[in-house]
């Protein structure tokens, strides 16, 4: 018998989308959580026709994105704005623990799917919604994806070099930080549940997890009235500190020496060119100060070499190094494989894809990725005639109603 998961016996109904919200749940249902996804029959989740797509032909069921976030989850369709589809999802609800919701905020409530109403449905359950600025505030209600609220939260004007336009992180950071914010306060909603016997609503703002991750620049601005601007790949307490072209086609190297150990190490590691005694680098500051000079001569050398020689030489001398690595190259990275970070699922129209695998790992109750994607509707079947116990009558006269449009 395999080991019984974190959240084995726990319902979730979700009406989340794109990125931010799936994560969450697919999060939960790696650990054991039954997640079902609620759905348009149209385009279902948006993010079903955002590329890229297998074989680039576009599909609801062929998307990349899609598959990525949404393994482990059940996919049902229903109509959100048609009374009798309220009525079913209020039905699931009743057999659920946790609901989840990423619409703009105030939409739940309008579709009379509202915390106070699905407490009336379901004392004890537990609902979340994941905005990109909360439920409350003067611009609560803003929309906007993952993009903006990114340059929002202050990531693009840090990003980039000082004479360079801001730059943008790959993707929508935002909706790969809050998820994870949101995962441990459901824990802990679900740990109140079985001490008080009372659910909760847990409202998550993508804005301020984020900025969480900038907490020292803010306190250098409180504190110093410092504003933080891009230095492109520098940092202001090392030297040498950036990434260096090696042999090969567009090949780099990062290396970064923070005090004078690493700088001896990385020294030795160079075999003491005369360079490296030179006043002008003898010191931190003095590094800092001549920054362009050094970063040159260091070009110089790294040029001659992979980057993977240059990552282990000053390893081993105790100097912090890595290979910029490709997405060929992290596919196939020994350390990646070895934690079994990708992991395979057979797909109906993708075919084999390897979505990744949590960061963390639990002993007593690893995570499983034992379904791929689901294609759009799948699960109705299970979980409109077993769950609810619909006819096969029933449910092709609410099929003719377009309930499950």
């Amino acid at each position: 018998m395999g080991k019984r998961q974190a959240l084995e016996g726990i319902r979730v109904i979700s009406f989340c989308w794109a990125a931010a919200g799936p994560i969450i749940t697919r999060t939960l249902a790696e650990h054991g959580a039954e997640v079902i996804d609620i759905e348009s029959s149209g385009i279902g989740d948006p993010s079903r026709v955002s590329p890229p797509f297998k074989d680039n032909i576009p599909g609801i069921n062929r998307s990349g994105y899609f598959a990525i976030y949404n393994h482990n989850v059940c996919s049902v369709t229903l109509n959100l704005r048609h009374p009798k589809g309220i009525e079913l999802a209020k039905r699931l609800i009743a057999l659920a623990d946790i609901v989840g919701e990423s619409f703009r905020p105030g939409t739940m409530a309008k579709l009379g799917l509202g915390y106070d109403e699905l407490r009336k449905v379901k004392p004890d359950i537990i609902m979340f919604s994941c905005s990109n600025l909360g439920q409350t505030g003067p611009y609560a209600r803003q929309s906007g994806m993952g993009t903006q609220l990114t340059g929002y939260s202050g990531f693009f004007e840090l990003l980039g070099y000082p004479d360079q336009e801001p730059q943008l992180p790959q993707g929508a950071y935002t909706d790969v930080i809050s998820p994870y914010f949101a995962v441990t306060a459901l824990v802990a909603a679900l740990c109140y549940r079985r001490r008080t016997g009372r659910g909760q609503y847990l409202d998550i703002s993508q804005y301020e997890g984020a900025i969480h991750f900038l907490s020292p620049l803010v306190l250098d601005y409180e504190v110093n009235g410092r504003i933080n601007k891009r230095v492109g790949n520098r940092c202001s307490f090392a030297a040498p500190h950036g990434a260096y072209p090696c042999r090969g086609d567009d090949r780099w190297c990062v290396i970064a020496v923070f005090n004078d150990q690493e700088w001896q190490g990385f020294c030795r590691v160079l075999d003491n060119p005369d360079w490296t005694q030179d006043r002008r680098f003898a010191t931190l500051p003095a590094r800092k100060q001549n920054e362009e000079e050094l970063d040159r001569l260091i070009g110089e050398w790294t040029i001659n070499f992979t980057p993977e020689e240059i990552m282990l030489k000053m390893q081993s001398a105790g100097v912090p190094a890595g290979v910029v690595e490709t997405c060929p190259e992290l596919f196939e990275d020994i350390q990646l494989q070895h934690r079994q970070h990708f992991r395979e699922l057979e797909h109906p129209e993708l075919g084999k894809y390897h979505p990744e695998a949590p960061a963390f790992k639990l002993s007593k109750t690893p995570a499983e990725l034992n379904r791929p994607a689901p294609c759009l509707g799948q699960h109705n079947g299970y979980v409109y005639n077993k769950l609810l116990g619909i006819s096969d009558e029933e449910f092709v006269a609410l099929t003719e109603e377009g309930v499950f449009d």
